[in-house]
This record gives C-alpha cells, sequence and structure tokens, in this order.
C-alpha cells in the first residue's frame, strides 16, 4: 500500500519543496515526511536564506513551508517579500508555527499565506495539505482560501 497522496507518476514531476525553519528539529521531521512521500526538499534557516534561494536564478519551488518567528528575516516579512515579487505571487506558502493566536491567523490569512498550521503538527495532515496546494498550482488553479490545521 502507497503511502498519502504524492505517489508519483512518471508523467508527473517530482514537486520541489522549500523548508524554512530555524529549528533543526522541525527541518528534519518535514524533511523526513515530505521525503518519504517523494518531494524533492531544499532547506533554509531564516527569512533571509530562504529569500535568497526564492530569488535566486533557479526556477522557484512548487511550495515553501516556513516558520512565522525566526532570526533576521521573520516568516511574516518573508511572506510580504514572496507576494510583492511577481514571479513568486503565486507560490503557495504553509505556515507552520506555534503562533497559533486568533489575531496571528488573521494575520495569515491578510498576508496571503495559503495554509496556517499549528505546532506541534501532524505530519499525515500537513502531508495532505501541501499535497492538496501542490494539485491546485499544478491544475493552474488560483489560490484559494487560507487552510488551517491545529492539531
Amino acid at each position: 500500500m502507497e503511502r498519502g497522496h504524492a505517489a508519483h507518476s512518471a508523467l508527473q514531476p517530482t514537486a520541489r519543496i522549500l523548508i524554512c525553519d530555524d529549528m533543526e528539529s522541525i527541518r528534519s521531521l518535514l524533511r523526513l515526511n515530505l521525503e518519504l512521500e517523494g518531494y524533492e526538499v531544499t532547506e533554509a534557516t531564516t527569512g533571509r536564506e530562504a529569500l535568497d534561494i526564492l530569488c535566486g536564478r533557479q526556477a522557484p519551488p512548487d511550495l515553501v513551508t516556513l516558520d512565522a518567528l525566526m532570526p533576521d528575516v521573520d516568516g511574516w516579512e518573508a511572506v510580504r517579500t514572496i507576494r510583492s515579487t511577481p514571479r513568486l505571487a503565486d507560490l503557495p506558502i504553509v505556515m507552520i508555527t506555534a503562533s497559533v493566536q486568533n489575531a496571528d491567523r488573521e494575520r495569515a490569512v491578510r498576508a496571503g499565506v495559503d495554509a496556517f498550521v499549528a505546532k506541534p503538527f501532524d505530519p499525515q495532515r500537513l502531508l495532505e495539505i501541501i499535497g492538496q496546494l501542490i494539485a491546485v498550482r499544478r491544475s493552474g488553479g488560483a489560490r484559494g482560501t487560507t487552510l488551517e490545521s491545529s492539531e
């Protein structure tokens, strides 16, 4: 039996995901689960590093995960930069954070975050959210309502 929804066919290229969190344990957990689903993963430890990767010459990833609270450039500033950069404006963003007050959720919606996931999170639910967002992007669909998971 195959895990999850991300089994890739020969016709469907592997999705590329940039994970950005200052906690190594979170990056490792995300990398493990995403790679088990067949995703190609790149890591960044700060918002500045994520933006450097995203604004570089290579094609952007299919999705980015961001922690809200990081040193240097935080996730909120990274979201603002991503949404204001034309070639990145439609990039799906999943914010994975311990900042889970209603004000944080509302801020995420206003900022243009596609999914807001509370730490600690259920890895399987996160994989479902990521799969949904990548499927919408690949089908040419528009960004829609912010998805939430508060496990």
